[in-house]
């Protein structure tokens, strides 16, 4: 499992015309990933990675409120030509519950 922190909601955005002269518009958002090395040992500090944000049926981006996170299944996926590729989409780790006073 790789943990990703979310530590803000700011977002940043990017548009602009495509190549082909269609008009683009992608949010981003700023995660930590917690990663280990090639060994299986995680690595001292997260690392900062952006993602671009799903959007609504309206088209407006969805962000990810604060909290800690998991890469959902759906992120990975085989494109047309065989490759593994991954489209980040995260899904809530559940707090831990607090031991009672």
């Amino acid at each position: 499992m790789i943990k990703v922190s979310v530590m803000s909601t700011d977002v940043r955005n990017q548009s602009g015309t495509s190549k082909a002269g269609k008009p683009y518009s992608m949010t981003f958002q700023t995660v930590w990933l917690h990663t280990v090395d090639q060994h299986g040992k995680p690595n001292p500090f997260p690392e900062k990675v952006e993602i671009i944000l799903p959007k609504n049926a309206e088209g407006a981006a969805l962000f990810y409120p604060v909290g800690d996170y998991t890469l959902a299944p759906e992120s990975l996926y085989v494109d047309r030509g065989g490759d593994l590729k991954l489209s980040p989409r995260l899904v809530a780790l559940k707090p831990r519950p607090q031991a009672a006073a």
